[in-house]
């Protein structure tokens, strides 16, 4: 994509992180927000749309362990079998 930098503004590295998360804070109109406030929304998306969880757990940089401790309750598949399991009682 023809950067240069890992992350740079109109091809020029940024210097700091924290200066550059506070500017775009600021442009977008929050208030308050932490990168690990995103990635915290990131996992459970992935989990709500069915994403592997292995893969999911590899994307995020976090153990599958932690992942589905935390945030496995928003995966589809979660409760499955006891939701046939009643379904099949019922029958």
């Amino acid at each position: 994509m023809g950067a240069r930098y890992v992350i740079e503004d109109r091809g020029q590295p940024v210097g700091s992180i924290k200066t550059a998360w506070r500017a775009a804070l600021v442009a977008s109109g929050i208030d308050h927000c932490r990168p690990h406030d995103l990635r915290h929304t990131c996992a459970t998306w992935l989990m709500q749309a069915g994403a592997d969880q292995w893969h999911a757990a590899g994307f995020l940089g976090m153990g599958l362990d932690v992942l589905q401790r935390v945030y496995g309750h928003h995966h589809p598949d979660y409760m499955r079998t006891a939701v046939e399991a009643l379904d099949r009682k019922r029958r």
